[in-house]
């Protein structure tokens, strides 16, 4: 018997530790005495107090488990049980995992990398508490396109900038191309029953868990369709549509990638199926999807980013961040003043998401105009977001507050009004999110000072102002 134990991997097609167990649990058996059961077990564990320190929202949660819903339905069409270990945190469940192995007579447990520290701490006490026990553990690599470590410098060091990673991440696949790993056979039923798929404690306490099921919809079948009619209708304009609010130009892929009911090397396959040459590789949302990689590569080389630390400590050391509840406060419910940025607080607020260039706006805001500790912007985001990852998070607010790797320059401070005019000329994105907006002539819903007109407040901060105290800190450097 084999253990395959779920995370952030919700998927039967192109999972390489559900594919290897499966295969490894076929050849046993057919090298075995027959009466002997042979077969694959999968489990999950629900750890809602650690799921609350590392700020998970219950919009992703509940995204979480709806797909896992849907997993296991396509796990019972393989008839692979599915069982479910309640352990609050992550400390707990090496030996829950273990009493479920030695209960089905498990000869290994199998598992997809999860990159963050916590989760490789946490995936090296099960390792060490398994082999103590004379079972093996299998650790795959099904989260990237590229493995972390595999691509270093000239100098066998890690790449710290983006674009020469990204230059040696294209030509590694070129050259290595992709394989994707085939859904498992269907194995002979077990005498195993699955587990009802409950919470056992009250996570979620009084906040609310929803999510919009009509725009993200569960299951790897509504993954795929996404994927495809991007691809089919969207993809070529990406480059130039990607940066416009209004438009229904991204992929809208983001929360399924983060629970991993799609991988990333599927997204490749997919848009390579579709294309002729190799000027795909090229594009901008390959582009988006190797920084992906490049965050991740970050979290296992440079173990310190998963503890907070700033990228760059010697640019921050020189920063001092302002603790002031009344802006932060007025960020995060999109009170600002400034129209962009008061839209986009309030579609994470009321859908658990954000369109890109605005997060980017909205980071910029905090960081370089209220000059807010990063960190309660990368908290906040985790907080609320149906699509929260920690390693994209985490590089994107290092990178907007020019902390980071391969770090926005220090004098790159978004105003958020010329990004209004620019990305949001007619101000519809504005007017759908701030509607008071909607009664104003355009040219005034774009403008910070028009607030008052409809009982929005007027802006918190002057922007010039704000401006030219930042680059004075930034510039000390």
């Amino acid at each position: 018997m084999k253990l395959v134990w779920f995370r952030n991997d919700l998927r039967v097609r192109d999972n390489p530790a559900l594919f290897q167990a499966s295969e490894h649990a076929r050849k046993n058996y057919f090298h075995s005495e027959k009466s002997k059961i042979s077969g694959v077990i999968a489990v999950v564990t629900f750890c809602p107090q650690q799921w609350l320190q590392h700020d998970e929202s219950p919009s992703k949660v509940a995204f979480w488990l709806a797909n896992l819903a849907q997993l296991k339905l396509e796990l019972n069409a393989l008839n692979i049980p599915l069982k479910i270990i309640n352990g609050d945190l992550f400390s707990s469940v090496g030996s829950l995992l273990l009493e479920l192995a030695k209960r089905y007579q498990c000869s290994g447990l199998y598992v997809n990398q999860e990159y963050c520290l916590n989760e490789q701490r946490r995936d090296d006490q099960v390792e060490a508490l398994f082999k103590q026990n004379g079972l093996n553990v299998y650790r795959c690599h099904g989260d990237t396109v590229v493995a972390p470590g595999l691509l270093l410098n000239q100098s066998g060091k890690p790449y710290k900038v983006f674009t020469p990673f990204s230059r040696a991440w294209r030509s590694t696949f070129l050259a290595n191309g992709i394989q994707l790993f085939p859904v498992p056979e269907i194995q002979a039923p077990l005498n195993v029953e699955s587990d009802p798929i409950t919470l056992a404690v009250d996570f979620f306490q009084d906040r609310s868990m929803g999510f919009d099921q009509n725009t993200w919809s569960a299951g790897a079948d509504v993954a795929h369709q996404k994927l495809q009619d991007f691809i089919n209708t969207s993809v070529n304009q990406y480059e130039n549509n990607r940066d416009y609010p209004s438009l229904n130009a991204t992929s809208s892929l983001s929360p399924y990638l983060t629970i991993g009911v799609l991988s990333a090397r599927q997204c490749i396959a997919g848009l390579s199926s579709y294309s002729e040459g190799t000027e795909w590789v090229d594009s901008q949302w390959v582009t988006e999807i190797i920084w992906r990689d490049f965050y991740r590569h970050l979290m296992v080389l440079f173990p310190q980013l998963n503890r907070w630390e700033p990228f760059k400590p010697e640019v921050e050391s020189r920063i001092v961040w302002r603790d002031d509840n009344y802006l932060f406060d007025a960020w995060c419910h999109g009170e600002t003043g400034f129209p962009l940025v008061d839209a986009g607080m309030k579609q994470l607020q009321k859908t658990g998401w954000m369109h890109n260039r605005v997060r980017m706006v909205v980071a910029s805001f905090l960081t370089k105009l209220l000059r807010q500790d990063w960190r309660k912007g990368a908290r906040f985001f985790m907080q609320h977001l149906i699509d929260g990852d920690f390693a994209s998070n985490l590089g994107g607010w290092q990178w907007s507050a020019s902390v980071g790797a391969d770090a926005a320059p220090y004098f790159r401070i978004f105003n958020p009004t010329r990004q209004a005019e620019r990305f949001d000329p007619k101000g519809e994105y504005i007017a759908r999110w701030v509607p008071e907006l909607e009664k104003l002539p355009v040219k005034q819903r774009l403008d910070p000072m028009s607030g008052h007109l409809v009982g929005r407040p007027s802006p918190i901060i002057d922007y010039k102002l704000a401006r030219a105290e930042s680059l004075e800190i930034y510039n000390a450097y």
